[in-house]
């Protein structure tokens, strides 16, 4: 018997899971899941409480919304993580197989920027301000009253779920490029701490990764302001929101879909929330 160490840093603090490996004769098979950094949260907790009450032995990696759904659809994995849809292209390119996403939460992407950056005056930002600073054609914080500093400006990796949702709804395109970015990056966490380590950057990550060093913006609507918290999220007002989803495919095992229902059912939900995330099912 030994276990597999997950570490996540959310928000402010971090969460060692140790997802236990049981021997092979405790358990038929492995699940295997990969994909979305943003839902590893939900999923890893999940693993970890049905994993000691059935000795079903599963395995959670992260990699991004991309990775998790190739790997499903090359057999690499049993349930895919992913924060955004699963694009035509991608269903194209398996045409053969059939894909079904299941939401199991509901997120938002929030724009954020460096605690100096946040505590100096800038504190709201519209969409068109914050398209303007990915286009290239802001690039210091004095436009919308800052200080006179340059902008770090934090884009994500192309295959990345948080990156197309941010993408879609600031520039208008999921696949938009970002001339005025000068830092790729890919999961939250790594974001994260990029951050926090910068004076003047601004970026996108996911609600739960949200902390005293990495502040959120809210959105300036005509006259309005939308701020960046569970309720806005939650009655439909923010508009940078989603639904986090795990992918299966038709030929999915018997014991992959019972931790699916597992997901899905009240005690799996709890771990939603704990995460940070809204839950789906009441």
């Amino acid at each position: 018997m030994f276990s597999r160490p997950i570490k996540l840093t959310l928000g402010t603090w971090t969460l060692t899971a140790a997802l236990t490996l049981l021997s092979a004769c405790s358990s038929p098979s492995t699940i295997s899941v990969s994909g979305s950094s943003t839902v590893l949260p939900v999923v890893s907790r999940a693993a970890q409480a049905y994993s000691d009450t059935t000795g079903q032995r599963i395995i959670v990696n992260s990699g991004g919304s991309g990775v998790g759904f190739n790997q499903l659809a090359e057999s690499k994995s049993d349930i895919g993580m992913m924060s955004r849809d699963i694009t035509d292209k991608e269903k194209a390119q398996y045409p053969d197989s059939q894909f079904t996403p299941v939401a199991i939460g509901i997120d938002a992407v929030i724009p954020v920027v460096s605690s100096e950056i946040y505590e100096a005056g800038v504190t709201a930002l519209s969409l068109a301000d914050i398209a303007a600073v990915y286009k290239g054609e802001v690039d210091n914080w004095s436009t919308f009253g800052g200080p006179d500093k340059e902008i770090l400006v934090i884009d994500k990796e192309a295959s990345r779920g948080t990156r197309h949702t941010f993408m879609k709804a600031v520039m208008g395109s999921s696949t938009a490029k970002a001339a005025g970015a000068d830092l790729v990056l890919g999961a939250n966490n790594e974001e994260q701490t990029a951050m926090a380590q910068s004076d003047a950057a601004i970026g996108m990550i996911s609600l739960a990764w949200m902390n005293d060093d990495v502040r959120g913006l809210s959105i300036k609507d005509g006259a309005s302001l939308i701020d960046p918290n569970l309720k806005t999220i939650a009655d439909g007002n923010y508009p940078i929101a989603r639904e986090l989803i795990i992918v299966i495919r038709d030929d999915i095992s018997s014991e992959a879909q019972k931790f699916v229902d597992y997901i899905l059912s009240p005690e799996g939900q709890t771990f939603v929330e704990t995460s940070g995330y809204i839950k789906i099912n009441p």
